[in-house]
């Protein structure tokens, strides 16, 4: 059975088209968790073991449910068997954002690992052969180019750009591309570049040299990530920097 948030009135754990595939023995996906998601999950185990037609079911999540939220969701229960598939892989795939990711190194197989389980397409971009690894998520695509700022000219507008090249030379390069991207277009709302204060104060200075004003300048991110992590680790950068994509996105939907 797909359960799937229907509508949503108040304060409610997930959002509209939020899912969960409820099968005999597992669940994959969630619509929040707790009673809720108990009770959806034992009603839709009952429907498929009688194979009941599609339902709309109504839960007020107060005082009946014992959850805090106090809003109403609406799920809607429908069986669904492998002839669905072609239908169902685009109707629950959901890239609500893109990132362009610049570099294959340790840090960027690290990001690709954690960005795999989020609601975003990455197109990942290296100017070197043979860099990517063999098996790698449906919402990632490889790139070689070379060289590597070349990429920047057709990226999906609004993507979300995260530099980080194994030669600070390509770095360079690719934070001059995105600038006078943005310069002509203004279509790239975060620039991120991995590095520390010192990188970003020689580039700076290498970029004013190239024409770029203070303002234009400003729209670069260095170094990236939330603040108050300072663990170096590879895997602990990528949770760093794919929280700070979050927000960034968060905060143009609220716009």
């Amino acid at each position: 059975m797909l359960v799937t948030v229907e509508s949503t009135r108040g304060s409610v754990p997930r959002e509209t088209g939020a899912w969960m595939a409820v099968f005999p023995d597992t669940l994959v996906g969630t619509v929040g968790g707790g009673r809720l998601e108990l009770d959806a999950t034992h009603h839709a185990r009952s429907m498929l073991a009688g194979k009941q037609v599609p339902i709309l079911v109504r839960y007020a999540l107060g005082p009946s449910l014992g959850q805090c939220c106090g809003g109403e969701v609406h799920l809607r229960f429908e069986l669904v068997d492998h002839s669905h598939a072609p239908v169902l892989q685009t109707r629950l795939h959901r890239a609500s954002f893109d990132v362009a990711l610049f570099g294959g190194g340790h840090v960027g197989r690290a990001l690709v690992d954690v960005l795999e389980r989020l609601p975003c397409a990455v197109r990942w971009i290296d100017s070197r052969d043979e860099i990517f690894p063999s098996q790698l998520p449906a919402q990632v695509q490889c790139e070689h180019s070379y060289p590597v700022q070349g990429a920047v000219a057709d990226l999906v507008p609004l993507s979300l750009v995260l530099i980080m090249s194994f030669s600070h030379a390509e770095d360079l390069d690719i934070v001059a591309a995105c600038l006078l991207r943005q310069r002509e277009r203004g279509d790239l709302p975060y620039i991120g570049l991995i590095g520390s204060k010192t990188k970003w104060a020689s580039f700076r200075q290498r970029l004013l040299a190239r024409g770029f004003s203070e303002t234009e300048m400003a729209h670069i991110t260095c170094p990236i990530g939330v603040t108050g992590i300072a663990d170096k680790r590879p895997e602990v950068i990528a949770v760093s920097v794919a929280a700070q994509l979050l927000q960034v996105q968060g905060s143009r939907q609220v716009v």
